[in-house]
């Protein structure tokens, strides 16, 4: 479906228009008549759906006709990246229809809380704000947000991940009950019903089932014990020069920083990104990986949602993440926009179950790549998998060597 065809201001459509985009996505197409009647809308749809325009199209078509000077909408977010993001979005689409709005975030210095504080008493149109920023703001009894009308909860699940709920119960506290609220989650479990259950009335909804990693992404693993990690990644870096923008996943900000100061070490052209580091620095981190001035970005993930970073040639998770879902998001880093990318997994005796996970989830076996020579071999694979009713056990037999090619030639294939 078109733009045009979903009833959205004439200005909004010459913004985006403008920006390349005629064709409305499936969350897109399905959520903004929704907004536009006024109800409240729940929606799962997951990263990378354009499900930020979903909402932010026909919120910026019904508050152009309010007044100036009052904030009429509230967008919580659970990541500064995230809030920035949006912040963008909202002044490259609604300039022209003199809508504002400010992000309201942590990690600055004085300067920021000044100018948050002048936005949010004065009245920016748009607030865009984590949870535990806002939370200050509002205990100093200066916010007043009696005028929302609009309330968008953005990566709902991830809020609830991090521990924002009572965060988020206390700020809804402080706005009118009547309203019109969205929430927007990646997943449907349980604890999203139930918050949606709270602050939800009588709400439409949306699902946009998951979507597996793009055809584009080539995904392999190694099988593989945690020491030989490291000699692993250095030999992937400096076996593919053609790789010029990698990401590798850790699961904790120990483990980030580990890697990076090894990398480091072997002269590579690494930086690490995680919650520990200032506003500053992180966004003079991701300016210099998005130019390219940067090869590889080490990160927690604080990357894997709400950072949208193109023509990424290679995500390697160097840690199987937790949640299978998570999977989908960070391999969604490489092969944006019908690119190409490849995605390898580092996959230890330990973490064998939640991988066959994740394979249950994007219902394909992932190709088990042989392990280098020099690093010598990893542990058996020794999961049982179903696929489609199916049992069958993967892997290699015990006492047979993997192979003896270095992985060297899973290149990524270039686009026809």
């Amino acid at each position: 479906m078109k733009f045009t065809e979903l009833g959205i201001h004439d200005d909004l459509l010459d913004a985006i228009s403008y920006m390349g985009f005629k064709e409305a996505t499936p969350i897109q197409e399905q959520a903004i008549p929704v907004i536009l009647d006024g109800s409240d809308l729940i929606a799962c749809a997951q990263t990378g759906t354009g499900k930020t325009a979903a909402f932010l199209l026909p919120i910026l078509d019904l508050i152009a006709d309010l007044p100036g000077g009052e904030t009429s909408t509230l967008i919580i977010v659970p990541t500064r990246e995230l809030a920035m993001q949006i912040d963008q979005q909202v002044q490259g689409v609604g300039y022209t229809m003199g809508i504002n709005s400010i992000a309201i975030y942590g990690g600055g210095d004085g300067d920021d809380w000044g100018q948050q504080k002048t936005a949010l008493t004065k009245g920016a149109d748009i607030v865009i704000a984590t949870p535990g920023k806002l939370i200050s703001h509002l205990n100093l009894g200066y916010v007043k947000f009696d005028t929302i009308k609009f309330l968008i909860l953005d990566e709902a699940d991830r809020m609830l991940d991090i521990g924002f709920y009572d965060d988020i119960i206390k700020i809804i506290s402080y706005l009118p009950k009547e309203r019109q609220t969205l929430m927007f989650s990646a997943t449907m479990a349980p604890k999203i019903r139930n918050l949606a259950s709270q602050v939800l009335k009588n709400p439409e909804q949306i699902n946009i089932a998951l979507s597996k990693p793009a055809e584009g992404v080539l995904q392999a693993a190694y099988l593989i014990y945690n020491q030989q990690k490291n000699g692993l990644i250095s030999h992937l870096i400096s076996d593919n020069p053609e790789y010029n923008s990698i990401i590798i996943f850790c699961s904790t900000k120990k483990t980030v920083n580990e890697l990076t100061r090894e990398l480091k070490r072997k002269n590579f052209s690494v930086e690490s990104i995680s919650s520990d580091l200032e506003q500053t620095k992180r966004e003079e981190v991701l300016l210099g990986f998005r130019s390219k001035r940067t090869r590889i970005l080490v990160a927690t993930d604080v990357m894997s949602r709400g950072i949208d970073i193109k023509d990424i040639n290679l995500v390697i998770n160097y840690d199987v993440p937790q949640d299978a879902e998570d999977y989908v998001h960070r391999v969604g880093r490489t092969a944006r926009a019908d690119s190409t990318g490849v995605a390898l997994t580092l996959v230890n005796e330990d973490e064998m179950f939640n991988f066959h996970r994740i394979e249950q989830l994007i219902e394909r076996e992932v190709f088990k790549l042989p392990m280098p020579d020099h690093l010598g071999t990893g542990p058996e694979w020794k999961v049982k998998k179903t696929f489609r009713g199916k049992s069958r056990k993967g892997g290699y037999k015990k006492g047979k060597k993997r192979g003896s090619n270095s992985g060297k030639n899973y290149k990524r294939k270039s686009k026809k």
